[in-house]
């Protein structure tokens, strides 16, 4: 069973199931993956915090996810 990742998924949940995402998350500049605050965040409130468009790193990391998979 595929997980879709949404603005309401949390980091924790997107790091658990696609760990290989870290590294776009650290582009954003949100460099505390391991944090409690972090991985209790949306990916929409991450975005907000970092001023990163949604939507964008949403494609973003839709396209890493399904390159990965190749």
């Amino acid at each position: 069973m595929e997980v879709e990742i949404t603005k309401d998924t949390l980091i924790g949940d997107i790091l658990t199931i696609a760990p290989d995402t870290a590294p776009l998350f650290i582009s954003i500049g949100m460099h505390c993956l391991g944090c409690a605050m972090a991985s209790g965040e949306t990916l929409e409130e991450a975005c907000d915090v970092h001023g990163v468009d949604v939507e964008e790193f949403l494609e973003d990391l839709a396209e890493f996810v399904k390159a990965e998979k190749k």
